[in-house]
C-alpha cells in the first residue's frame, strides 16, 4: 500500500490547499512528540504512534494509557474562545508479536454566537461545532529489527445542523539496526480514504418559486479529499553510559497532498532514564516570510518528559508514569501548548 500511493501522494502542490476536508487530522494532540516537531518518525514509541508512525504501537510493553490537552494557539474551553483539542488512548499486548491500541481526539471551539444577516447580534443562542477521530490500530513486531503496524479511523465533523463523517487507513514500518539499535529509519502513510461531504438540515433553504408558492431547497456540499501524507525519518541515538543518558538526533520529511511539504529536525537528551529534554523545528518553504507563509506556526518547538518508575527495575511488569509538555510557536498568534500525562502497568 505505501509503495503504491507513494506516487500519488508526491503529486499534491500548495496550489490545492484549502481544498481538503479533514485537516485537524493533521495537527499532533501528543504532547511527548509534537516537541521535537514529529522529527521521531523512526523511533516513535507507544501511543504518540498514532499521529506519527503507527508502527511505534508495538513497543508498547503491557498495557499503556494517556491523555494529552492541546491548547491551539492559545485555545482554551468557553464562550467565543479558541481551539482545544483532548486527546485519550489506550493500547494493550495481545502477545508477544502483537499490540492492539484505541484513541479519541475530540477537538472544540467553545459556544460561538449564531448571528444572521437579518439578525446580526448575538441574540439567537450559541452553537458548538465538534470535530472527532476514532482509531483503531494494530502493530506487529515482525523481527528484531522490523515493526509495523496499521490503523483504521473514522472521521466526524458536526454542528448543530451540519455534519459529515469519513474513514481513513493508516500505515507504517520502522527499521531499527546497530550493536544497541542505535539507527532506526521508518515511514508512514497516513490519512488516506475516500472523499466526503456534508448534509443536514443546515444545507436547506426556503424560496418563492414563480407561482408564489414557497418552496424548501438544499445546496449540495462539494466533495472532499482527506489531507493524504507521507512521512520519511531516520534517527541516530549516542549512548552514554554515564547517568543512562542519551542524545538522539532525528529528522523527518513530510510529503503533503495539499499542502507545502515540510521538514523537521529534532534533538532529545536523556538522563537516568527519568529526563528527557527535546527541541525542533520544522520548515517548509515561505517560513520566514511572512507575507507567503502559509502556515501558522513558526516552526520553533521545545518539549520535556518526567518518566517516574512506579515499581521496581527487575518486576516482570514494570509500572511507570510520565508527564509530557511541549510548545510549538505561532507567527502573530499565541503559542500552542500540550500537556499529557501516560500511564504504563
Amino acid at each position: 500500500m505505501l509503495l503504491v500511493t507513494t506516487e500519488a501522494v508526491f503529486a499534491g502542490n500548495d496550489k490545492r490547499r484549502g481544498t481538503a476536508g479533514g485537516t485537524e487530522l493533521l495537527i499532533n494532540p501528543w504532547a511527548r512528540s509534537a516537541g521535537w516537531g514529529n522529527a521521531n518518525v523512526s523511533n516513535v514509541r507507544g501511543l504518540d504512534a498514532f499521529y506519527s508512525n503507527i508502527a511505534g504501537l508495538s513497543y508498547v510493553g503491557n498495557v499503556e494509557f494517556a491523555y494529552s490537552n492541546t491548547m491551539l494557539n492559545g485555545g482554551r474551553s468557553g464562550l467565543n474562545s479558541g481551539a482545544s483539542i483532548n486527546a485519550f488512548g489506550l493500547a494493550i499486548r495481545l502477545f508477544d508479536q502483537g499490540v492492539v491500541g484505541l484513541s479519541l481526539m475530540s477537538m472544540g471551539f467553545g459556544d460561538i454566537y449564531v448571528t444572521t444577516v437579518d439578525s446580526p447580534e448575538p441574540i439567537n443562542g450559541t452553537i458548538s461545532p465538534t470535530l472527532m477521530n476514532i482509531n483503531v490500530a494494530y502493530a506487529h513486531t515482525f523481527t528484531a529489527s522490523i515493526k509495523g503496524g496499521v490503523n483504521l479511523k473514522v472521521i466526524s465533523e458536526s454542528t448543530d445542523n451540519v455534519s459529515g463523517s469519513a474513514f481513513a487507513v493508516d500505515a507504517g514500518i520502522q527499521y531499527v539496526t546497530g550493536a544497541n539499535d542505535e539507527l532506526k529509519f521508518g515511514i508512514s502513510l497516513k490519512n488516506w480514504g475516500p472523499s466526503f461531504s456534508f448534509s443536514g438540515t443546515g444545507m436547506s433553504f426556503t424560496f418563492v418559486n414563480n407561482a408564489d408558492n414557497t418552496m424548501t431547497g438544499e445546496y449540495r456540499s462539494a466533495e472532499m479529499e482527506l489531507p493524504t501524507c507521507l512521512n520519511i525519518g531516520l534517527s541516530y541515538d549516542f549512548l552514554i553510559e554515564a547517568l543512562s543518558q542519551h542524545i538522539t538526533i532525528a529528522a523527518a520529511f513530510t510529503s503533503n497532498a495539499f499542502l507545502k511539504d515540510n521538514f523537521a529536525m529534532g534533538l532529545e537528551y536523556g538522563l537516568l532514564d527519568i529526563l528527557n529534554l527535546r527541541c525542533g523545528y520544522v520548515y517548509q518553504t515561505d517560513i520566514f516570510s511572512e507575507s507567503l507563509r502559509t502556515t501558522s506556526n513558526s516552526g520553533l518547538c521545545a518539549g520535556a518528559s518526567v518518566d517516574i518508575p512506579l515499581s521496581k527495575k527487575d518486576s516482570e511488569k514494570p509500572t511507570s508514569l510520565s508527564i509530557d509538555y511541549s510548545f510549538r510557536a505561532s507567527s502573530n498568534l499565541r503559542g500552542t501548548h500540550s500537556i499529557g500525562a501516560t500511564f504504563r502497568f
